[in-house]
């Protein structure tokens, strides 16, 4: 018996799925950060701590691993896998493939080998596949280097325009109690002069009360949610030209927490619209399954195991992380 093994490495936490050849899972690991960019030691530890996990459940050992598959947020350009390869090594792999966590949230989404995919969590990211093999990613290295949105960046608009809100150069917004609730004040003066003398950060759940607040129509948070969708329409669509899909039919994957929970179509409406006018014969999907599944079906087509019908049954919608513990690792 063959058994593989898939990562899920993003900004907040770190998935391992452990299967074997049928497609039968067989352990699972949940740990966090797995983004080096924002920490390599806390990645490292997070990768091992999670792959252990799986693998004690499965009763196996890291040797017993025909191929792992490795989907990993900031694995971006050669100077990221001249780090990562180390880190991945020194956890004990040898058998094992490396890429950036689009491509796994790709192969999870559809059932074909090429196509497009669209992150939205922590930060933002896009990447496609063409039908010859060809790659290319657009963006992925936040606001300076041309991104927009992600909870990293969603959160600070969430509070800069409860600010202004405050300060009259925006109207009132809905946005206003729930981040005061959500920080522990009762008056925006008092969050304000916080922040400002202490040099606080806002969480990244700050970005989920955009939902809420765009469900009652409140104005702002209907703005930021429709330039997040603008803005990752427009990736989409370089990545459909840069790779000439225009005539082509395949899926574009909407994946990240952001697009997966929450979105009643403020984010989406804007991405469809992009990806209709870049090729019309695309067909925008939400991920209905963890992205780590596609990094193990990937572990198992790299070893050579063509992914059927009955894999395909047996574990596409697995969605079952959230009931797992958070296994911390030694940094």
């Amino acid at each position: 018996m063959a058994y593989y093994l898939g990562i899920d490495g993003g900004g907040s936490k770190t998935h391992a799925l452990l299967g074997d050849e049928h497609g039968n899972v067989l352990g699972k690991g949940r740990s966090g950060n797995g983004n080096h960019q924002t920490g390599a030691r806390q990645a490292a530890a997070s990768i091992r701590a999670a792959s252990c996990a799986a693998l004690e459940e499965a009763g196996l050992q890291l040797g017993e691993i025909s191929h792992a598959y490795l989907g990993l947020a900031g694995a971006d350009r050669k100077t990221d896998y001249d780090i990562l390869h180390p880190i991945i090594r020194s956890i004990g792999f040898t058998e094992y493939t490396i890429s950036g966590d689009p491509m796994i949230g790709l192969r999870a989404g559809t059932n074909r080998s090429y196509g497009v995919a669209l992150i939205c969590g922590t930060g933002t990211n896009a990447a496609g596949r063409s039908r010859e093999g060809r790659h290319y990613q657009c963006g992925g290295f936040d606001y300076m280097y041309g991104d927009f949105g992600g909870g990293g960046a969603l959160n600070i608009e969430v509070f800069r325009t409860v600010l202004r809100a405050w300060d009259g150069r925006e109207a009132p917004t809905l946005l206003t109690e729930p981040l005061l609730k959500l920080l522990g004040y009762t008056r925006v003066e008092d969050m304000f002069d916080d922040f400002l003398d202490h040099g606080k950060s806002v969480p990244l759940d700050a970005a989920r009360l955009l939902f809420p607040a765009a469900a009652e129509d409140d104005a702002a948070a209907l703005a930021i949610l429709h330039r997040q969708g603008v803005e990752l329409g427009k990736a989409a669509a370089a990545v459909i030209h840069r790779l000439g899909m225009k005539s082509d039919v395949f899926d574009v994957v909407l994946a990240g927490s952001l697009l997966t929970r929450g979105d009643q179509g403020w984010i989406r409406a804007p991405i469809e619209q992009a990806v209709h006018s870049a090729a019309p014969d695309a067909s925008v999907v939400t991920l209905a399954t963890e992205p780590v599944v596609g990094a193990l079906w990937s572990a198992m087509e790299s070893g050579g195991i063509t992914i059927t019908d009955d894999i395909y049954k047996k574990m596409r919608g697995f969605q079952d992380f959230d009931a797992i513990p958070i296994t911390t690792g030694q940094e």
